[in-house]
């Protein structure tokens, strides 16, 4: 089980994810005061510095501080199963460009929250009666690597497991 050219790939995605992730919050840092906003798209989509402690949607922000070491090793815990999953061949071609990009986004975050203590966000969409939470490019990484393993779920059948026809044929 090691890295072969074949899952390079992957781990080129992953450090793009990274450094995109990081050139564009030091960009938004380097810019902007704490929650100031730039309307890029008037009425639509706005850049803005905002943080996060907590996770997706703000969960756990609040909590007092623990969620910080928590969200680094659930980080670490699922890069690893991820990384492992790719290198043993766990996944279609969707998964593991999905992994890759769950684990990119994930190593983005976990930069913040080591360097800042919390995520920086700046990237907002609203409307006139409705906001979605701002967030950034690692979380970007993670939704659509996370789509991809869900896709590649039902596309991609796993050696070694037979499906249920193959087991009612045989009975």
């Amino acid at each position: 089980m090691r890295n072969t050219p074949s899952t390079l790939r992957y781990w080129l995605l992953s450090a793009a994810a990274v450094v995109l992730d990081q050139i564009s919050k030091y960009a938004v840092l380097a810019r902007f005061e704490d929650f100031e906003r730039l309307p890029v798209v008037s009425g639509f989509f706005d850049l803005t510095l905002v943080y996060n402690t907590g996770a997706a949607f703000s969960f756990l922000a609040s909590a007092g501080g623990w969620q910080k070491y928590f969200f680094v090793a659930l980080a670490a815990v699922i890069s690893v199963w991820l990384v492992r999953a790719v290198r043993k061949g766990e996944f279609g071609a969707l998964g593991s460009w999905g992994a890759a990009m769950v684990v990119g986004g994930a190593l983005g975050n976990v930069i913040d929250r080591f360097v800042h203590g919390k995520v920086v966000d700046f990237l907002l969409f609203y409307g006139e009666t409705w906001s979605y939470p701002a967030f950034n490019v690692a979380d970007s990484f993670i939704c659509v690597g996370a789509a991809l393993l869900v896709l590649d779920s039902f596309t991609h059948k796993k050696h070694g497991r037979p499906s249920e026809n193959t087991q009612k044929e045989a009975s």
